[in-house]
């Protein structure tokens, strides 16, 4: 898939690896590396369809969000991963629902407790 970034500084934190370490710490640092090399492997966002999605428990958050817009992915608990859809439009199925086939870019926002 292709990867996106919300912003230079967040880009620059996770292609450098003493930088996400100094900021994430050790534990989520070694997260964030699996996670981005699971996403540049993956030939679309379906790799990470639950079932398929594993210990990543990839999944849209729907909270006051247009369907399909934003998803996380685990780190460390209680930290995710949030990301959104790069595309226009947003491929959505027919019977409603994100088309996770047809995803093959996507934005990496940020790292959030989606619990809060």
């Amino acid at each position: 898939m292709v990867i996106e970034f919300s912003s230079t500084k967040l880009q620059k934190i996770f292609e450098d690896e003493r930088k996400l370490l100094k900021e994430m710490g050790k534990k989520r640092a070694k997260k964030i590396k699996i996670r981005m090399t699971e996403f540049r492997a993956a030939d679309s966002l379906h790799d990470f369809w639950p079932p398929k999605s594993g210990p990543s428990r990839c999944h849209e958050l729907t909270e006051g969000e247009e369907t399909g817009k934003k998803l996380s992915v685990d780190l460390d608990h209680p930290y995710r991963l949030i990301f959104e859809v790069d595309q226009e439009p947003i491929p959505i199925r027919e019977e409603g629902g994100l088309d996770w086939k047809v995803v093959k870019q996507i934005k990496i926002i940020g790292i959030e407790d989606t619990h809060e």
